[in-house]
């Protein structure tokens, strides 16, 4: 038998199967030829703004919306961006220049004001590499469903992308050069990833943000940041919506409460306690235990928290007195438990108020008791509704593990 035909077809086969492996890249496009964008910051703009507004996506006499967003995108310049340890000035590439270019442009929604930044820079785009978006707190109380939805829809934007509220102009974040760091955004992204490896702040990125807007029972919760000064970049606390809209702001020990309840570790926080005959002391929390109980009680959610943690003693102070027996670690165990208590009830308190339950007690409702959700719970704002009234009981106490050198 002639096995040539055979041989032919087999040739043929792997010349077409090879056509394929090495077509390459048809359509790349090189690195240096992107516009890439690591942050972006959203504020209000006044209606006058439409002014300054290129018409690139409507005609200059279309009837429009007066909402105006001012978008200033920090973009990396190729070459520039440091790989390595810094060699040059603040804020600098190594050569005295500026790592990122800063530009701003004005929309009547982000989608748009992207479009007109387009038409300002000559190469295409790009989002895949955005690292943090800082919204003011104005654009948080008028509400991110807007907003939400471009980022939701574009495929660029990664879910471990950080979203911001600030206290002040967001375009200022873009322009803070701190020392630590030559490319601000970096810096401001690598403030909240470290805060996280070291108990200060939740892992609460865009995408988790966007699952607790989604779930009925649960609200989203955001940085809360605030500028020090001229460089120094403050994460002053927690912005936390209700409805799609910002409904209040905390503080900062108001984080290490919220992560006490949710039972986040590791611990990070430290606490300044006044104990009755012995001075001053700090608590350096290690570890936190949580467990949340959820009863119906009288037709309405009852929930128990009882939460355990762990630390230890780092300062003694404003005393005449040392810290020399079980009794003194004791009265110092209760001293925190007592205001660790009140500090967790009114932080508590203070979401009831702001019909925001950021820590998803409805969740534990929907799963453990969903004959009851359905009869009371028809939509997200019945729960937020329901939750300014529940229940809530702490119970929480600290284990002492560590007190140091002590005089003898």
């Amino acid at each position: 038998m002639d096995k040539k035909p055979w041989t032919r077809w087999a040739l043929g086969l792997q010349s077409l199967v090879l056509a394929f492996i090495l077509t390459g890249c048809w359509d790349q496009v090189e690195i240096e030829n992107r516009a890439l964008v690591l942050g972006l910051a959203i504020d209000e703009a006044s209606p006058s703004a439409a002014k300054l507004e290129p018409t690139v996506t409507h005609q200059k006499n279309e009837p429009l919306p007066k909402k105006m967003l001012r978008v200033t995108a920090q973009i990396a310049v190729p070459g520039r961006v440091p790989l390595g340890p810094s060699s040059g000035g603040m804020g600098s590439g190594g050569d005295g220049e500026s790592p990122v270019w800063v530009v701003q442009v004005y929309g009547h929604s982000l989608d748009e004001a992207l479009n007109n930044l387009q038409q300002q820079i000559a190469d295409p785009r790009y989002l895949i590499h955005l690292r943090v978006i800082v919204i003011s707190k104005g654009i948080a109380q008028d509400g991110l469903d807007e907003l939400n939805d471009y980022l939701r829809r574009n495929p660029e934007v990664r879910r471990r992308t950080w979203l911001l509220v600030s206290d002040t102009e967001a375009a200022k974040f873009m322009k803070v050069a701190p020392p630590l760091e030559r490319v601000p955004t970096l810096y401001l992204q690598a403030m909240v990833e470290k805060s996280i490896m070291m108990g200060k702040f939740p892992p609460n990125y865009i995408g988790e943000f966007w699952i607790e807007e989604s779930n009925w029972g649960q609200d989203g919760y955001l940085p809360y940041v605030a500028i020090e000064g001229e460089e120094n970049i403050l994460i002053k606390g927690l912005a936390y919506f209700s409805g799609g809209r910002l409904a209040g702001t905390s503080t900062a020990v108001d984080i290490g409460a919220f992560m006490a309840v949710k039972g986040y570790n590791p611990g990070g926080f430290t606490a300044l306690i006044p104990v009755p005959d012995l001075g001053y002391v700090m608590i350096k929390i290690t570890e936190r235990h949580a467990e949340t109980d959820m009863q119906i009680v009288d037709g309405k959610p009852h929930v128990n928290l009882k939460i355990h943690v762990e630390g230890m003693l780092d300062e003694h102070y404003d005393s005449g007195r040392t810290i020399s027996s079980e009794t003194d670690i004791d009265a110092i165990e209760e001293a925190f438990e007592h205001a660790a208590t009140n500090l967790v009830q009114k932080f508590c308190t203070q979401t009831q108020r702001h019909h925001s339950d950021i820590f998803g007690f409805g969740e534990y409702v929907r799963a453990f008791y969903p004959d009851f959700w359905k009869r009371n719970i028809h939509k997200k704002s019945d729960w937020e509704q329901m939750y300014a009234d529940i229940l809530i009981s702490v119970h929480l106490n600290i284990s002492i593990r560590r007190t140091g050198l002590k005089a003898k």
